[in-house]
């Protein structure tokens, strides 16, 4: 039995999660499946409003998030979001390492969409060397390529996951089949599923494998179909509507003044998107719409995601006939930025091309040299600083890095779209049932490593 505690005389955050300065009243701790017992509890005292924890681990919480909810009866009352419990200090590290090996830390941040922090925190370096108009087209492509099918794979888990929590498993299942075609493709390009740092400043790590485009259209159909499956899974399922539509709504004034940005401000009508309004790595010259719905709930949101999946099918349509087009080099020529190593995916996913390391090992002394030290030492950024905005599947990602003149960055810092949704949240649920909070948050869609970054 769930014993009741007085904090009538305390002062600061209970046990059971801070509900103002000063909680005055009996506190309920809830450890799993005790929720009968805490109601029993509460109505014998005639209490109306409990305090209790919706995480920091929870199923329905998309990641350590610690959700802090006064309810009374199944009304919330009020909301409160706890975050911090998934920190990795990926920013602060990432001024102990070279400006390349930056990417291998920003890329485990957002882990269901990791090609647009790596795309974003490039181009801001490639702007601290002034090397912008030197990236070659072929290593262009290649970026747009590997980020739109990463937004059909984010959108997918998004809304996979959003019906699991609701007892759909067969949601997931369905996503989760579409998302794996495409980290088979993100596999044969980088010789990674996630976690890739395969986007470099000055292009990318290695030119596609042979085949490699032919590859993605025989699977295009696939992931089509597997979009296409689930939305009628969803969009006209009596149930699934009745758990979604008018749930979590938020107008388009309190979405602005919150900073929510990507689907959930567009399901209200705003057809905000970077690749229109502020375009980089060519994305004025494909053609592709920006869907948009006129009322932001949780149905209109997954819709709007249904809709950029199949845009983002369009694009991808567009850019492998330009990569066929686009020969090249995918790594900008300056030697004291590009690394001389020609990496190709082996059999163990990863490494140096043979002939290069035969090269370096035994015909020139010099290339071992300066290969050793731009690996270890890296290149020098003059000092300065940039900022680089880009449209990811969450919303706006925003990067801010600091120069000093050395080979590492001073300070690097991420506008995660995760950790800024968040804050719509309450506005979102309160006055709601306690259900709802589950399908609002879903709707949303956290990504955990992006906000305790």
């Amino acid at each position: 039995m769930v014993q009741p505690t007085d904090t009538s005389a305390s002062t600061g955050p209970t046990a059971a999660g801070p509900a103002s300065d000063t909680f005055e009243g009996p506190e309920f701790v809830a450890d799993g499946g005790d929720w009968a017992e805490i109601a029993a509890e509460a109505e014998r005292l005639g209490e109306e409003r409990i305090v209790v924890n919706m995480g920091p681990v929870h199923p329905s919480t998309h990641g350590v998030l610690r959700v802090i909810l006064e309810l009374d009866g199944e009304t919330v009352r009020e909301l409160r979001l706890g975050t911090g419990y998934l920190h990795t200090g990926i920013e602060k590290n990432m001024e102990f390492r070279t400006w390349t090996q930056g990417v291998t830390f920003c890329t485990r941040m957002d882990y269901v969409a990791p090609f647009y922090q790596e795309v974003a925190y490039c181009l801001a370096v490639e702007k601290l060397l002034g090397v912008t108009d030197e990236v070659p087209e072929r290593a262009t492509l290649i970026r747009v390529l590997v980020m739109e099918l990463n937004r059909i794979a984010s959108h997918l888990v998004a809304i996979g996951t959003g019906g699991n929590e609701l007892g759909a498993t067969t949601m997931m299942t369905v996503a989760f089949r579409g998302r794996e075609d495409i980290l088979r493709i993100f596999e044969r390009i980088t010789g990674l599923r996630m976690n890739h740092a395969y986007v470099r400043p000055g292009g990318v790590a290695q030119d596609l494998p042979p085949g490699t485009t032919d590859y993605v259209r025989e699977l295009l159909p696939n992931i089509r179909l597997s979009v296409k499956e689930l939305q009628d899974l969803a969009q006209e399922n009596p149930i699934f509507k009745l758990r979604q539509e008018k749930i979590g709504y938020v107008s388009l004034s309190a979405a602005m003044a919150l900073g929510l940005t990507g689907p959930s401000v567009r399901a209200a009508g705003l057809p905000l998107d970077l690749r229109k309004s502020q375009p980089y790595c060519g994305y004025e010259t494909y053609d592709f719409d920006v869907p948009t719905r006129d009322y932001s709930d949780s149905y209109n949101r997954t819709m709007v995601r249904f809709d950029e999946c199949y845009e983002s099918i369009k694009i991808v349509l567009q850019v492998l006939e330009r990569i066929d087009k686009t020969p090249g080099p995918v790594m900008v020529a300056d030697k004291k930025i590009a690394w001389p190593a020609q990496l190709s995916v082996g059999a163990d996913g990863q490494g140096n091309s043979l002939e290069h390391i035969r090269e370096i090992m035994s015909t020139s002394m010099e290339s071992l040299i300066h290969h050793f030290k731009l690996v270890t030492e890296g290149f020098r950024v003059p000092a300065g600083q940039a900022h680089e905005a880009i449209e990811h599947p969450r919303g706006i990602l925003g990067v801010h890095v600091v120069s000093d003149g050395g080979t590492r960055p001073y300070r690097a810092h991420f506008r995660d779209p995760s950790y800024s949704n968040l804050q719509s949240t309450a506005i979102m649920t309160e006055g709601g049932q306690l259900a709802d909070v589950v399908v609002t948050l879903a709707s949303i869609d956290p990504v955990l490593g992006g906000v305790d970054r």
